[in-house]
């Protein structure tokens, strides 16, 4: 199992004396990152992928396919990978543990599900919770059979020999099933279709067409349609993959809650299916500044500037969920600074991530001084409107790197310090955290 689910815990706490100042640049993509190590390992030839986020996640991915044949090497920053082209993919020998990352699980099943073998996932007690029925419930009707505790890992699945193209709308927002339906198609005769209603990140559709998949998207009245013409032969790349958005989230509320701070963070993807946070910020009021440079391969790129000042409480439209759903924790904490109330709704997929975390958030904050009110899809948050939470508190972090993050980042500026019971998921997603938040200025307090 994950080594997070192992050893002593690691307590967090950060303060900030003074302003934070400085550029920095924020690890690689992680969705990008699983996709192009996935992609690279279908395709016929070598993929050489710079710029790849080094999280745990990322690294079950590619422990994964080096078990299934693919040759996945890495020296100094560059990344390779030596696929073994579409329908190429063995049978593992043993199980494969995919730690804290349910990007790899859901599509590494869609991979796999018309693929005919026989492959059993695993992964850490946050992974064993979250559901896997909304990814076997299409897969199954393309052929692939499951085996599972309730629609959770452990979970066994046998890729059908003869998978059938199926006509699929997703019934709720997510990538990470869009993309399971369409990588399952790669190896599948015939047009595999997916209609989504709720726009939602398209890394996936960018990347298969930039590899050579046959895609035709078109927007209807219901929304958008992706066809994927099957049996690809996919083509190697040199990937450079952007900064995330997602990890560059925590520097930059970090900049606009602690007094007098101006940071900027370099080299971000902003895909617009992501930039949602931008977009809730401005809201809240916040100085945000962009300056966009080269697109890395199809991904737009640029440079993010933020200046602390004041924030004031609003509501947050749901439609914006599906481009930030995980960002919301984050924006909760940018919240707890604003002037009076800020509503978010449309929140109920963030009961299902690594952690229930809306429910997480609100009892950490309520613990923290943060006056809020749990909704069945959401939470009002009463900000103090600058001044630091009272804080005090030592918080859980629920085997949940973005809930790690979020209160070591409300600890900047509290009145007492805000201790995480445990910060070693913080590496799944953003190695090097807190060594760039003390770069900008934070310190890391004694715990």
């Amino acid at each position: 199992m994950s080594e997070q689910s192992e050893g002593a815990a690691r307590p967090l706490s950060l303060r900030a004396e003074g302003p934070l100042s400085g550029n920095v640049k924020v690890p690689g993509d992680k969705s990008i990152s699983h996709r192009s190590l996935m992609l690279g390992a279908l395709a016929v030839g070598r993929t050489t992928v710079s710029g790849l986020l080094e999280g745990e996640d990322v690294r079950a991915t590619a422990a994964a396919l080096q078990a299934m044949g693919a040759l996945v090497a890495q020296k100094d920053d560059i990344w390779t990978v030596d696929g073994v082209g579409v329908g190429g993919l063995l049978e593992p020998e043993s199980v494969l543990d995919l730690g804290n990352s349910g990007t790899s699980a859901r599509l590494f099943m869609g991979l796999l599900a018309s693929h005919p073998l026989t492959a059993t996932f695993i992964g850490d007690g946050s992974l064993q919770k979250r559901p896997m029925g909304r990814v076997v419930e299409p897969l199954t009707r393309i052929g692939a059979r499951f085996v599972s505790r309730e629609g959770r890992l452990p979970l066994t699945m046998t890729g059908t020999e003869q998978p059938l193209p199926i006509d699929y709308t997703l019934p709720v927002a997510s990538a990470q099933v869009k993309s399971a339906v369409l990588l399952a198609g790669l190896n599948t005769p015939g047009d595999m279709i997916v209609r989504e209603p709720t726009v939602t990140r398209d890394h996936s559709e960018r990347m298969l067409e930039a590899f050579g998949a046959k895609l035709s998207i078109r927007q209807t009245g219901e929304g958008k349609q992706i066809c994927l013409h099957g049996q690809a032969n996919l083509l190697p790349m040199n990937i450079i993959v952007p900064g995330d958005i997602s990890s560059a989230a925590f520097p930059l509320v970090a900049a606009l809650i602690v007094p007098g701070s101006e940071i900027e963070v370099t080299g971000v993807g902003l895909n617009p299916t992501r930039t949602g946070l931008i977009d809730a910020l401005r809201l809240l009021g916040a100085k945000i500044d962009i300056r966009e440079g080269k697109p890395a391969g199809s991904e737009p790129v640029g440079d993010i500037g933020v200046r602390a000042g004041p924030l004031v409480g609003t509501s947050i439209p749901a439609v914006l969920a599906p481009l930030m759903i995980d960002e919301y924790p984050i924006l909760m904490v940018a919240a707890a600074f604003a002037e009076g109330e800020t509503e978010m709704r449309g929140l109920e997929e963030l009961r299902v991530k690594e952690s229930d975390r809306l429910a997480v958030m609100a009892e950490g904050l309520a613990a923290c001084g943060v006056p809020v009110r749990l909704l069945s899809d959401g939470i009002v948050i009463t900000g103090s409107g600058g001044a630091p939470v009272v804080g005090g508190a030592t918080v859980a972090s629920h085997l949940d790197h973005r809930i790690a993050m979020s209160f070591a980042i409300l600890g900047l500026n509290a009145a007492r310090p805000i201790i995480v019971d445990d910060a070693r998921p913080v590496d799944t997603s953003f190695p090097g955290f807190v060594e760039l938040l003390c770069t900008l200025g934070a310190s890391q307090q004694e715990s």
